[in-house]
């Protein structure tokens, strides 16, 4: 049957976005008294949704693992939630109630030849292969020196979530530094909430938990609506500011894999920057397999 853990996370997802809804926003007046409960009471958002407050208390202690679509949508409904809230809280339950005798395999970090050849192909622009837990896996000249500071680490520690979190160099590279590690925290918070006993992620996340307040905060809301922006602004201590295009791409036949890459329109200064940084980058050693 589905682990105590699983079970649990379809709970602490109802309970975060429940503490994080004001009964304003979804058309309640609140009662005269000091409210102690952050955001909805259980029995008001039992009553939004139509639901006994016996059992949604139950679905919150994750006693109960199978609500049906009908609940779950009218949750959903109640809560506000966007289609991603709404497809993350689908999968959650699914998991909750599903037979599962042995936990499904850590997904591949190793890299193919094929697809180190692309990052090289795609020079100046910077590129790199991501993990589901943002481990750096592979990587072309620019992809690792547009994260000014991330060399200095050893190739095992390179982790785009441990870098904007914990690296002193990540507040001042990035212009929008709060709302990019929003970003994060809730991409993560997605990956872990269908996942939630993969050494993967539970280290990052434990080692992140105990060294950054930051992170601790955001992954107390779970929040799982991830908007990646078009375009990132980078301060750059050897290239200056620059404005890029950012786009991601899934590696098809490993899944959790991504490549990110970084564009700029030719003849821009954003290009001519790319070209300098690709040449004066120094050639990273060999990314582990």
């Amino acid at each position: 049957m589905a682990s105590d853990s699983e079970s649990a996370e379809l709970g602490r997802f109802l309970r975060a976005r429940r503490t994080g809804t004001s009964p304003q926003h979804v058309g309640l007046t609140p009662g005269p008294g000091i409210r102690r409960t952050p955001g909805l009471r259980r029995e008001e958002l039992a009553t939004l949704a139509g639901i006994s407050i016996d059992y949604y208390v139950r679905l919150e202690r994750g006693k109960e693992t199978r609500p049906s679509p009908a609940v779950l949508d009218a949750l959903a409904r109640a809560l506000r939630m966007d289609d991603q809230e709404h497809h993350h809280l689908r999968e959650l339950a699914a998991r909750a109630a599903r037979y599962t005798p042995e936990p499904p395999p850590a997904p591949s970090r190793s890299v193919g030849p094929h697809l180190k050849l692309l990052l090289e192909s795609l020079r100046p622009y910077p590129a790199y292969v991501i993990s589901r837990s943002m481990d750096l896996l592979a990587w072309n000249p620019g992809g690792l020196a547009l994260y000014a500071g991330i060399a200095d680490w050893p190739a095992t520690q390179r982790n785009l979530a441990r870098y904007f979190f914990l690296h002193p160099a990540a507040r001042d590279l990035f212009t929008d530094w709060e709302q990019l590690i929003t970003g994060c925290v809730s991409r993560l918070r997605a990956v872990a909430g269908t996942a939630p006993d993969a050494p993967d992620l539970t280290r990052l996340v434990g080692e992140l938990l105990l060294k950054s307040p930051e992170f601790a905060g955001l992954w107390e809301r779970y929040e799982v609506t991830r908007r990646k922006p078009a375009t990132k602004t980078f301060h750059h201590p050897h290239i200056g500011t620059v404005t890029l295009t950012s786009q991601v791409l899934h590696v098809e036949a490993t899944p959790g894999q991504r490549i990110g890459v970084y564009t700029a329109e030719p003849g821009t200064p954003e290009h001519d920057a790319l070209l300098l940084l690709d040449m004066t980058a120094p050639q990273p050693a060999p990314a582990p397999s």
